[in-house]
């Protein structure tokens, strides 16, 4: 697929009466091949990124950053944090140090103290709460305390019968941690930070989430996740995470601390155990992710307050240990390549260089071989498709099976209808998607070439003289090789679709 470069504009929305939603990125480090911090800040500036979050204070990308506008969070990694945590002289130190040495030229807004902290550093989890008050009291004494917050984040990992949300709670064993944690938040106004993967939750849940709930896919009423306590309907798991926060944090009294997601994303590419780890998955649940915030949407426990949500991560990091996945979490590779273009003009805005609009309309793949047949029978018949390209012999005749040969129908239908809304469905066995389904020889409706030729899908073979209802023999792929999977049931444990 031709790669266009990423334009980034990312819009301010509501996330209280006061205060703004936004996107932001993660910037991680472990990559061979590092960009500097003035490539880093160039890419920054020129895909408009105005919030990004830091996994340390280093100390030249914070020079570069400073006089920017960019707004910066960040990080005392945990390496840091014992020390901090049992010396106010220490954490005074390190403020002096990272922050009022930089400020107000670099635009610091926040202060995570910390990642993950109870699951990765428990035993540092007695001394999480001074390190949190130490910091702020040094802010407090630059009188930096109103335009800096402090926080620290958690993996969504710590909230316990996560659904449905109105009965999660936060992990017991932690109160003596999370209580005065709350009340550090609510005293400073600042924010609970949470890690929110989907992506986990989806491949964790042994089928029990189906993938369309994860990614932000549109469902059916009778399809959605409903809380049975309060009613209240859940159309994908990000909402239910972020949910389950606030009815944690509800349960131990607390009902007016905001929630800041500082890491969420997709990776682009897996390990053979890891199916759902491709690019289209990736792009869908990050695009999807930045309308959700931007629009406005909310949660449905807090409609209309949007959640600040930062994309984890700017750069693929390919010195990250474990599965392939863990290295493939980024919107660009070190070279400043983007790994997928995204597509937003639904949210009123783009993230990405959207003006070829190229998206198209492809076959989801386990969808029910009988039911894509039917709808490529459709789409070269009734539907007035041009599948003369189908044919044996002909560009698009390979692979010869249902999924392929349907892909194409139901793209060149999409294509032919100007991508109107409803067009890409056929009883939902087809979805959009931003990557060129093109291959060899075959080119797609929608398509560009290498020299930019837009294919219009009719150049590459003649038009059939074939009018008749039904799809001529020749188009029909082998439907005995494919397997019909059906998600039917719960969405996480006790969940029940209506």
């Amino acid at each position: 697929m031709a790669v266009f470069l990423l334009l980034f504009l990312l819009l301010v929305s509501a996330v209280s009466g006061d205060e703004d939603a936004f996107i932001g990125v993660n910037i991680g480090t472990d990559i061979s091949d590092m960009p500097s911090p003035t490539e880093v800040v160039a890419l920054l500036k020129a895909q408009s990124i105005r919030y990004v979050r830091l996994y340390d204070a280093d100390r030249a990308m914070l020079l570069a950053l400073a006089n920017t506008g960019i707004q910066v969070t960040v990080s005392v990694p945990n390496d840091q944090l014992l020390g901090i945590g049992q010396s106010n002289a220490t954490a005074a130190n390190w403020v002096a140090r990272n922050i009022v040495a930089h400020v107000p030229a670099t635009n610091i807004t926040a202060i995570a103290v910390g990642s993950e902290v109870l699951n990765a550093l428990p035993n540092a989890g007695p001394i999480l709460v001074s390190a949190l008050k130490f910091i702020h009291s040094a802010l407090v004494a630059s009188n930096l305390d109103s335009q800096i917050k402090v926080s620290t984040p958690h993996s969504s990992s710590i909230i316990l019968d996560s659904f449905p949300p109105s009965q999660a709670f936060f992990n017991r064993s932690w109160d003596p941690v999370m209580v005065p944690l709350l009340k550090f938040l609510q005293s400073t106004g600042s924010y609970l930070m949470l890690n929110v993967y989907p992506y986990y939750d989806y491949i964790q849940s042994n089928g029990k989430i189906p993938l369309d709930y994860a990614l932000f896919r549109p469902l059916p009423p009778n399809k959605e996740a409903v809380d049975a306590n309060t009613l209240l309907h859940y159309t994908n798991v990000f909402d239910a995470v972020v949910d389950a926060a606030y009815f944690a944090m509800s349960y131990l009294n607390f009902t007016n601390i905001p929630v800041v997601v500082t890491e969420s994303g997709w990776p682009s590419k897996g390990d053979s155990s890891e199916p759902d780890a491709i690019v289209d998955n990736a792009n869908t649940y990050n695009s999807n992710l930045i309308k959700h915030v931007l629009n406005k949407t909310g949660t449905p426990k807090h409609p209309r307050i949007a959640v600040s949500t930062y994309i984890y991560e700017l750069y693929n990091e390919d010195l990250r240990t474990g599965s392939d996945s863990e290295k493939n979490w980024g919107l660009f590779d070190s070279n400043g390549i983007p790994v997928y273009t995204m597509h937003l003009t639904d949210a009123g805005t783009v993230f990405a260089n959207d003006t070829t609009n190229q998206t198209f309309c492809v076959a989801k793949w386990g969808a029910d071989p009988k039911m894509l047949q039917a709808a490529l029978d459709w789409a070269c018949g009734p539907g007035k498709v041009d599948c003369s390209p189908l044919l044996q012999g002909h560009p698009c005749y390979q692979p010869d099976n249902v999924v392929s040969h349907s892909t194409y129908a139901f793209n060149a239908y999409y294509q032919q209808m100007a991508k109107s809304p409803g067009t890409c469905d056929f009883k939902g066995v087809a979805s959009i998607t931003t990557t060129d389904p093109s291959h060899g020889s075959c080119r797609f409706p929608g398509s560009f070439g290498k020299n930019g030729t837009l294919f219009n899908g009719t150049s590459l073979a003649p038009s059939l003289n074939d009018t008749s209802s039904g799809c001529p023999r020749q188009y029909h792929g082998r439907s005995s090789s494919f397997t019909t999977s059906v998600i039917i049931g719960v969405l996480f444990m006790g969940a029940a679709f209506l």
